[in-house]
């Protein structure tokens, strides 16, 4: 029987394990890359393990997050961001370089390479024919510490590509959109899509990366396109031709699902507030006012992107009601549609234009006003966010967005009146690397710079066998990990400083969450109860570490989304599953457990028994724990557990 795309990479890689799903299987990884929000505590991380040189093939920090320089805090993380790299062997990609993904796919990104990066949008680098998975930085410190990535073989489903996109109003955000509006938000979970069929030759490797990169939405591992012509095409156009092999799946290779998506019947769509899954057409909205418009971040910011949006402002005038916000997704972007006078075109019409950052995606800057209805070619609109927590944000096209900009409202841009150039992909892309500092060979005089606000590494204690603790907070389905760990520009600059960072947990939700929580912690420590999908969203690793810093014990959901799940066990929170989903229903707030026989019951059945003490019943819940997965939990952590397999070797 032949094999799917996924199944040869992994194959090349494999480590150790079987390629059958649901099996663990360990990955030799080419590539990790970091971001200044995560890298800060996977490059402490990595400094704590005592290793001298990072052991993975390629390894890039970038700074892209945390830009806002309004005191010392973001310079001197980015300050000890360059001087770790300079040390342990990595690139560093300067502030202003560009958003980690769009870099990594113009400067680094190769078919059939493995890369991990402590963003959930790393899946980006599937529009290149890579596996790119994210993970948090303890993953990733451990993997450029020397250790294969280990992950539970997710099954594949193919997304067969049919037809023609109806350029130039219906784009590749379009594609991932109607993708979202047929799997939600927890359709991918435990998935890898793999896309193929005749639809895929009409995709270029910049709309390729748009839909793998907002398949994190999905809940997905990852998401891959085939390495052909196409992607030839633009390796050579940025100057990296030498780094192209074909990689196909075989005629008859099989999959555990198939979803067929003809790209000629897409239209204009847009995802309503507060969920990138809450799709419908543009059409259906029109007439709907629009105050603020943001056009880029790491799913939309490419050449092509920015040259269609020129295109469309070029000669016209941003509404009078309308703040419209840009920002190039990388200083190479930027460059080119400055010297083409594309960004001349852009500021005339009356666009702000940003540096190349994350930006308002993240909530540093550009949050709308209150209330106001913010649309974005972004990948999330999760409530609060944008930085404004009663704004309305919803998810369209850079079409449709600089469309809406122009009108003040939102309108099917097949409807505007609004001549719109198609695209044509350049045959040589500006290539300009002067912000990417390369490794030293001689790092023998470089210190790293740590600033007063960057404390150490937190570690949990070896887990007990009992744990008596209260419920200090319940929640609903599809909990983010936005929701868990605020960003923005008033708590990121704490990311690594964790008793800092800790006072903002589950801020958005329950403003006394945090000293609650201490308060507990004193006895015993705390359990959240979570609905389905627990934790989705971004791969921050500080959704697991600030609580873990609580004193939080476990968290009992229906279901957990992949990355953070596996956050909870890197830094010894015990992840359990209602076995009946019901029990769900009757713990309340305040009540307290106790589960008893813990270590033993986690080298066993791993079913756990789960008394409510408060009310006086028991319930059932399930850890799913695979073999090294216990022994990280039991050992209190990913960091304890790695420490003394080194210390043993």
């Amino acid at each position: 029987m032949g094999k799917n795309m996924v199944e040869k990479i992994f194959a090349s890689h494999l480590a150790y394990g079987e390629i059958k799903a649901g099996s663990p299987v360990g990955l030799k990884i080419d590539q990790v890359y970091t971001q200044d929000a995560t890298g800060t505590m996977a490059w402490l991380q990595f400094e704590a393990m005592g290793i001298e040189k990072v052991k993975v093939p390629l390894a890039v920090s970038y700074v892209d997050h945390n830009m806002l320089q309004q005191d010392y805090m973001n310079p001197d993380d980015h300050l000890f961001l360059q001087t770790a790299a300079a040390k342990y062997g990595a690139y560093f990609s300067r502030p202003g370089n560009g958003i980690c993904h769009q870099v990594h796919l113009e400067q680094f990104a190769a078919p059939g390479k493995i890369a991990l990066g402590t963003d959930s949008h790393t899946p980006t680098g599937g529009g290149m024919a890579m596996i790119a998975i994210g993970v948090g930085g303890l993953d990733a410190a451990t993997v450029m510490g020397g250790a294969p990535f280990e992950l539970n073989m997710p099954k594949v489903l193919k997304i067969h590509l049919l037809g023609r996109l109806k350029r130039p109003y219906v784009t590749a955000m379009d594609v991932i959109l109607e993708i979202l509006r047929r799997l939600t938000v927890k359709g991918g979970v435990g998935k890898i899509l793999e896309y193929g069929g005749p639809g895929v030759k009409d995709l270029n490797v910049t709309e390729r990366a748009t839909i793998t990169n907002m398949g994190a939405e999905l809940g997905a591992t990852t998401s891959i396109f085939p390495s052909d012509e196409r992607t030839k095409f633009y390796l050579e156009a940025v100057g990296r031709g030498a780094a192209w092999t074909e990689l196909s799946a075989d005629d008859d290779a099989s999959y555990a699902e198939v979803i067929k998506l003809n790209l000629g019947k897409i239209e204009p769509l847009i995802a309503q507030p507060h969920s990138p899954d809450n799709v419908v057409t543009v059409k259906s909205l029109a007439g709907t006012k629009v105050n603020q418009v943001c056009i880029g971040s790491c799913t939309n910011s490419s050449y092509q992107a920015m040259k269609s949006v020129a295109s469309i402002l070029k000669g016209n005038t941003v509404s009078e009601g309308v703040n419209l916000l840009i920002n190039p997704g990388a200083k190479q972007v930027y460059e080119m549609i400055a010297k083409e006078g594309l960004t001349a075109d852009m500021v005339a019409a009356g666009a702000r234009m940003l540096e190349s950052s994350c930006g308002p995606c993240i909530g540093m800057g550009g949050a709308p006003a209150s209330g106001q209805i913010s649309v974005r070619s972004y990948n999330r609109n999760f409530k609060g966010r944008s930085g404004t927590k009663d704004a309305f944000v919803y998810l369209a096209s850079p079409v449709s967005c600089a469309v809406f900009a122009l009108k003040g409202e939102m309108v099917d841009p097949r409807d505007a009146g609004i001549t719109i150039k198609k695209f044509r992909e350049p045959s040589r892309y500006l290539v300009n690397r002067n912000f990417l500092i390369p490794p030293q060979q001689d790092t023998s005089d470089v210190k790293v710079m740590k600033g007063p606000n960057i404390k150490d590494v937190s570690v949990k204690d070896a887990l007990k066998d009992r744990i008596e603790a209260a419920v200090l907070l319940k929640l609903g389905d599809n909990i983010t990990t936005d929701d868990i760990m605020p960003a923005g520009s008033k708590v990121l600059p704490f990311r690594s400083n964790i008793p800092a960072i800790a006072n903002f947990v589950f801020s958005n939700l329950d403003s006394t969450f945090s000293s609650r929580a201490m308060e507990a912690k004193q006895k015993g420590g705390g359990i959240i109860i979570g609905g389905e999908n627990y934790g989705q969203g971004s791969s921050r690793e500080h959704a697991a570490i600030a609580p873990m810093h609580l004193g939080i014990q476990a968290v009992i959901a229906k279901s957990f989304a992949r990355i953070h799940r596996s956050n909870l066990i890197n830094f010894g929170i015990l992840p359990l599953q209602f076995e009946q989903a019901a029990d769900y229903d009757k713990i309340e707030q305040g009540d307290r457990l106790v589960i008893e026989n813990i270590l033993s019951v986690i080298d066993g059945t791993q079913v756990f028994g789960v008394e409510n003490a408060t009310k006086g019943y028991s319930f059932s819940a399930r850890s799913g724990l695979n073999e090294r997965e216990r022994e990280i939990v039991k050992k209190g952590g990913l960091l304890p557990y790695t420490r003394e397999r080194s210390a043993r070797s």
